[in-house]
């Protein structure tokens, strides 16, 4: 396992490409100043001993040495002891609706961007806890399984849209389907808090989408979810009004249009959504653009009971940054002994081959003669 200790060092990296920049920027100018007052000929006879091939040389020694101590600063470490930890933890399960209804702008900026950043929010509020997250639309898709890795987890996230589910329609039936399965899946062998109640269980789904079910029964799914101990809380996105379907062709602005080229205009049932949550034994919230739904729901499970599991991860790590440090500290020295000026060996050569062109030209001549 390799991380860093201090990885907002890091950012400072973006100055070595500025560097970079206004180094032949300042060449070019330099160039140009010249040439106002002589030619680049009488230049290179007045200073024949400057290597401009050493100065670049010697620019990106620093600037290598440069990018190498700020890499020390933020301490690379490399994990050195791997065990498994035992952690109590809820796992919560998210299904995401990115049927094409979600690009409705009810919600701004629109109803799957505000959706994504309510996960967004949960995945910076849990600890410890598991995470998993599907999209569906006309099927469901696992787009990452119930993992710790929360990074990761927001990496995924971030490349959520329209068309990660590419089948159309709004299977809500098959989402808490799956769901359902991924928590028998990650089923272990150690001792875990069997459901005793309504509110004693350790496995949450969240269930975000406008609610317009197109495909399966959402209904027995949830309920056969429910007797498998699976908590549901579903959050819904858009207005009751309804709003109609962006679409774009050939760059211009349109909306979904049904057969008779009427505009579609999609509503969020909320029905369905309160009565989703009521067999699930959670509760329904109204997604806003702060994302305190979330807030409200995590609140709920911190309060249900955890189980057991056993997590292994790198419990130990071994800095690194004496590496990048020292290397640094090589490259800075070799620039130091680097002069700018040509090689004598170099010199000597062009001015043995200039002497014997020149006694060439003079045999030439006198053989002409």
């Amino acid at each position: 396992m390799f991380k860093f200790a201090h990885i907002e060092y890091l950012y400072l990296l973006a100055l070595i490409p500025l560097l970079v920049i206004f180094f032949f920027y300042a060449l070019i100018q330099q160039k140009k100043m010249r040439q106002t007052f002589a030619s680049i000929e009488l230049f290179q006879r007045l200073s024949p001993w400057t290597s401009s091939f050493k100065q670049k040389l010697k620019f990106f020694l620093l600037t290598i040495a440069l990018a190498f101590v700020i890499i020390g600063f933020a301490n690379p470490q490399i994990g050195s002891r791997f065990e498994e930890v035992k952690a109590e933890a809820i796992d919560i399960f998210i299904a995401l609706d990115v049927s094409k209804s979600m690009k409705a702008e009810d919600v701004q900026p629109n109803r799957l961007e505000a959706a994504k950043y309510a996960i967004g929010q949960l995945l910076s509020m849990v600890k410890g806890d598991r995470v998993g997250l599907s999209v569906f639309a006309g099927d469901a898709y696992v787009q990452f399984p119930l993992t710790l890795d929360y990074s990761a987890a927001k990496i995924f996230l971030d490349a959520i849209d329209v068309e990660t589910a590419p089948v159309p329609g709004s299977a809500l039936g098959t989402a808490i389907q799956m769901a359902d399965k991924s928590f028998s899946d990650i089923e272990d062998e150690s001792e875990s808090l069997r459901p005793v109640g309504k509110n004693a269980s350790n496995k949450v789904l969240v269930l975000i989408t406008d609610g317009e079910n197109t495909e399966g029964d959402a209904f027995a799914a949830a309920t056969d979810a429910a007797k498998n101990g699976v908590i549901i809380y579903t959050i819904g996105v858009g207005s009751p009004t309804g709003s109609p379907i962006p679409e774009y062709k050939n760059g211009q602005q349109d909306f979904k249009r049904d057969n008779e080229g009427n505009v579609v205009v999609t509503k969020l049932d909320e029905e369905s959504l309160v009565k989703l949550a009521d067999i699930g034994h959670g509760k329904y919230y109204r997604a806003t653009t702060g994302g305190d739904e979330l807030v409200k729901i995590f609140e709920d499970i911190n309060k249900l009971q955890k189980r057991e599991i056993g997590v292994k991860q790198f419990t130990e790590y071994e800095s690194r940054y004496q590496y990048f440090l020292f290397a640094a500290l090589l490259l800075l020295v070799s620039e130091i002994f680097i002069s700018e000026k040509k090689s004598n060996t170099w010199q000597k050569f062009k001015s043995l081959a200039y002497r014997n062109s020149v006694d060439k030209i003079f045999l030439e001549k006198e053989k002409a003669i």
